[in-house]
């Protein structure tokens, strides 16, 4: 699973969920890699270990052929209280890490495959994120 090597602070605050995140994203909107992309179409938080299930559905069904890109990296800690916990007595330990996807954002790129092979792959990989995704083409 991806995770950054050293990070400043060991929690982060939650931020809002309003309008502003639901904006479109304004960086790493165009395939820059390969041919076809997964492109997000609501916003969410993806953590570590469902991007590391997509990568790995896809990789399964691209079967040696082919180049894949992972264009996000999740940079962003979450924490988690243990289970049959009262509230209060501060915030919880560091779980992982997430990365906030705003609408717009292209999470995979692939390349050095047929049409139908590259979306198949693009879409299996897409079931097993928390947000809503579409496979793009280069145009």
């Amino acid at each position: 699973m991806l995770f950054p090597k050293k990070i400043k602070y060991r929690k982060w605050q939650t931020g809002r969920k309003d309008m502003s995140t639901l904006k479109p994203d304004t960086r790493g909107t165009t395939i820059s890699y390969g041919s076809f992309g997964l492109k997000a179409e609501t916003s969410g938080r993806i953590r570590s270990n469902q991007l590391e299930a997509a990568r790995k559905a896809m990789a399964r069904q691209m079967t040696k052929t082919g180049k894949a890109w992972i264009r996000i990296f999740p940079d962003r800690p979450y924490t988690a209280k243990p289970p049959e916990v009262g509230m209060g007595k501060g915030k919880g330990d560091p779980q992982g890490f997430c990365m906030e996807i705003r609408p717009g954002r292209v999470i995979f790129e692939i390349d050095g495959m047929d049409e139908a092979g590259a979306r198949e792959a693009l879409r299996k990989a897409g079931t097993k994120l928390p947000v809503k995704t579409r496979v793009v083409s280069r145009a």
